[in-house]
């Protein structure tokens, strides 16, 4: 009496799905996370309730031993005009600031004056509290 089922159950489970979905979330977190770039130098930013991440297209960082550093090559602080320039040039770009909490306010006022001089938006980087 040989009686068997017509339709047999497959037993097998299908990864197939489960991958998709692993690669749809790993595409996500790789474009998410390039977004946030950091400083080229290691710099202790100050606080502050209101703490917007921006596209950041030219980035000024001041550490706390005073070294500069225009989108991550350190240079001196009588070529960061002539840096801005270059970079700004012919444009209305985005100057983030990257400036250590310790930094004397003069440097502040300083970069931002030449940021502000060549028709640039002039943003303070800052950590939320």
């Amino acid at each position: 009496m040989g009686l068997q089922a017509k339709n047999k159950v497959d037993t097998a489970f299908s990864m197939s799905s489960m991958t998709d979905i692993i690669f749809l979330l790993l595409i996500f977190f790789m474009l998410t996370s390039s977004f946030i770039t950091p400083s080229g130098l290691p710099v202790n930013l100050p606080s502050s309730e209101a703490s917007d991440i921006i596209m950041q297209e030219v980035t000024v960082s001041v550490t706390k031993d005073l070294r500069f550093s225009v989108n991550d090559r350190e240079v001196s602080r009588d070529q960061i005009k002539s840096e801005l320039t270059a970079l700004l040039e012919g444009k209305k770009g985005q100057v983030v600031l990257h400036i250590d909490k310790t930094v004397p306010v003069e440097y502040l006022v300083e970069i931002g004056g030449i940021a502000a001089a060549l028709e640039a938006n002039v943003s303070i980087a800052t950590i939320p509290f």
